[in-house]
C-alpha cells in the first residue's frame, strides 16, 4: 500500500478515534467535493472557451485524469498513471502530430483540465458511491463546454462505470461500447467490492449506459466472464481466435441508432512484449499494431474514451509502457477531434 493511501487511512482513523461529530466531517467532505467540482468546472470552461473562441471545430478531445487505484484486485500503482501519461504525451523523443496528421500542440484538437483529486476526497472519508458521483459529474462538467469530448486517464478499470454513465446521462441515451482489454471486467462483484476494476461493465451493462459492448482482446476469461456476456448480450472476441475474427474487427462501424461511441482501453490488452508496465501481466495479447487498426479503421463518432491500467510501478527502467499509453491517448485524440 502507497504511503499517500496509508496516510489517508490513518487520517480517518484519528477522526474516529477522535469522536469527530459525523455532521462535522460530512460538511467538511462537502468542502472538498464542492472545491473540487469548482476547479474542474472552471478549467474546463477556460478550455472551452478558448477552443470556441479559435472556432471550426465539431469536436475536441479534452484530458480529465482519474487517478485512482484503490479498487484494482492486485495493485494499486494505477492511480500513479496520469501524469506519467501526459510527461509521454510531451516528451521531446517525438512530435506532436499523429498518424492521421493531427497536431496535439493545437488546442482545437487537444486540451487538458486536469485530476479529479481523488486522494484528497479519499483522505476525508468520503465513500465509494459518492466518489464515483464526483467522477461522473466532473466528465459531465467537461461535456457541458462544447465542443471538448472528454479523454480520461485513468487509473484502474473501475473508472469506466462512472465516466461512461456521464456519458450516456449526459447524452441523453445508451452508447456503442469498444472495449479492448486482457479481461472481460464484468464479473457482479468481485471478491465482494461492486466497484472493483473486475465489475465495471456488469455496472455499466446492468444500469443500460450501453446498448452494444464489444470486448477485444480477451485471453483471461473464467466460466463467470462468459456467463455475465451471455447475460448481458456482450459481444466477446477472445484472442485464441483473433485470426479468424482479424476481419471484422479491423473493420468496425459502431453507433448508428445510439448517441456515439466510447472507447475503453486497458493497456493490458496489449501483449507484455509491447506493454509490461501494467499490473495483470497477460502473454498472448495484441500487437501495437493490432490494436492501432482497430482504431484507425473504426467507423464511428466517438464522444468520450478512456485510457487505463497503465502502473509506472511496473513499467521498464526506460519508461516503455508510459510511451505507449501516450501513443495510445494522441491516437484516440486523432478519433475524437474534428
Amino acid at each position: 500500500m502507497s504511503t499517500i493511501m496509508q496516510r489517508g487511512i490513518h487520517y480517518l482513523q484519528r477522526l474516529n478515534t477522535a469522536n469527530v461529530p459525523a455532521a462535522l466531517i460530512e460538511k467538511g467532505q462537502n468542502r472538498v467535493i464542492d472545491a473540487s467540482l469548482t476547479l474542474i468546472r472552471e478549467r474546463a470552461k477556460l478550455k472551452g472557451e478558448l477552443v470556441r473562441a479559435l472556432g471550426g471545430v465539431v469536436a475536441s478531445t479534452s484530458l480529465l485524469g482519474v487517478p485512482l487505484g484503490h479498487n484494482s484486485s492486485f495493485l494499486q500503482g494505477p492511480a500513479f498513471a496520469p501524469p506519467r501519461i501526459r510527461e509521454a504525451i510531451w516528451c521531446g523523443s517525438t512530435n506532436s502530430s499523429t498518424e492521421e496528421g493531427k497536431e496535439l500542440n493545437d488546442p482545437r484538437v487537444l486540451t487538458d483540465v486536469g485530476d479529479v483529486p481523488v486522494q484528497e476526497i479519499r483522505d476525508c472519508g468520503v465513500e465509494d458511491d459518492r466518489l464515483m458521483n464526483v467522477i461522473s459529474e466532473s466528465v459531465k462538467l467537461v461535456m457541458e463546454e462544447d465542443p471538448l469530448r472528454p479523454l480520461v486517464l485513468g487509473g484502474d478499470h473501475s473508472i469506466s462505470f462512472p465516466v461512461v454513465r456521464a456519458v450516456s446521462e449526459k447524452l441523453g441515451g445508451p452508447v456503442d461500447i469498444l472495449h479492448l482489454d486482457a479481461h472481460p471486467d464484468i464479473y457482479d462483484a468481485f471478491e465482494g467490492n461492486k466497484y472493483s476494476h473486475a465489475s465495471s461493465f456488469a455496472r455499466i451493462m446492468e444500469g443500460g449506459y450501453a446498448r452494444r459492448l464489444l470486448q477485444v482482446g480477451l485471453r483471461s476469461i473464467t466460466n463467470e466472464g462468459r456467463e455475465q456476456g451471455k447475460r448481458f448480450g456482450v459481444e466477446q472476441y477472445e484472442m485464441r481466435t483473433f485470426s479468424r475474427d482479424r476481419h471484422i474487427l479491423e473493420n468496425l462501424k459502431l453507433g448508428d441508432g445510439v448517441k456515439g461511441v466510447y472507447v475503453s482501453v486497458d493497456v493490458d490488452c496489449l501483449d507484455p512484449a509491447f506493454a509490461p508496465g501494467v499490473s495483470h501481466i497477460e502473454p498472448g495479447g495484441l500487437s501495437f499494431r493490432d490494436v492501432l487498426n482497430i482504431l484507425h479503421n473504426l467507423q464511428a463518432d466517438v464522444v468520450a474514451a478512456d485510457v487505463v491500467e497503465f502502473n509506472p510501478q511496473r513499467d521498464t527502467v526506460d519508461g516503455m509502457t508510459a510511451m505507449v499509453a501516450a501513443k495510445l491517448v494522441r491516437e484516440l485524440t486523432a478519433k475524437i477531434s474534428k
